[in-house]
């Protein structure tokens, strides 16, 4: 999509207007609002990794739910009131031992950059949807929650399939937040069974 053309439908987002009314980091916090108002995810004093969490309007949301927050990115994250920021790769030895023990929620809304081609796209998420599970499979107390971006293409059947043996209940929601001519969908996992 073109620069002009990325800048009107940014300027025209309800979501984006609201963000910037509301003092969170991006719109993608709405996506995350109506996930958690559908399933209640994050309840307070819940400890919760975000991982990718890079600008951190996920982490700002947790955190002023009452969550106690771990944030992780390659790139710098602005300071959030009340969340621990680690900058680095979460499955990095040096970060992995200043994690601090297992959580009770892992989110992840990481994306890699968009190629343009559907189906590259599609894989490049699903390896960092598998790179996440792996980090909540290793870290997440029993009776915890994954929720995961994923985007359509194929391989989001078998992935939930393969969550269900870890996990009690598996259940695809896509918020209104999310564009309607996006692929992007999301997954939660609940009952972690360890």
């Amino acid at each position: 999509m073109g620069s002009r053309l990325w800048l009107e439908r940014q300027l025209n987002d309800p979501f984006v207007r609201q963000a910037k009314l509301d003092g969170y980091r991006s719109r993608a916090v709405y996506k995350l609002i109506e996930i958690n108002e559908k399933t209640d995810l994050l309840k307070k004093g819940a400890k919760v990794m975000d991982l990718g969490a890079a600008p951190g309007g996920w982490s700002q949301y947790a955190a002023k739910l009452g969550c106690l927050v771990t944030a992780i990115d390659l790139q710098e994250i602005e300071p959030i009131t009340g969340v621990r920021i680690i900058k680095g790769d979460f499955f990095d030895d040096t970060i992995l031992s200043e994690i601090n023990g297992k959580y009770d929620v892992v989110l992840s809304d990481m994306a890699a950059a968009a190629s343009g081609h559907p189906n590259t796209d599609h894989l490049r998420i699903m390896e960092l949807v598998e790179t996440a599970l792996d980090f909540a499979l290793k870290n997440t107390k029993k009776g915890g929650s994954f929720l995961t971006k994923i985007l359509q293409g194929g391989e989001e059947q078998g992935f939930a399939k393969e969550l269900r043996k870890y996990y009690a209940k598996v259940k695809f929601i896509k918020p209104e937040a999310s564009r309607k001519d996006s692929s992007e969908t999301f997954i939660v996992a609940t009952g972690f069974k360890e």
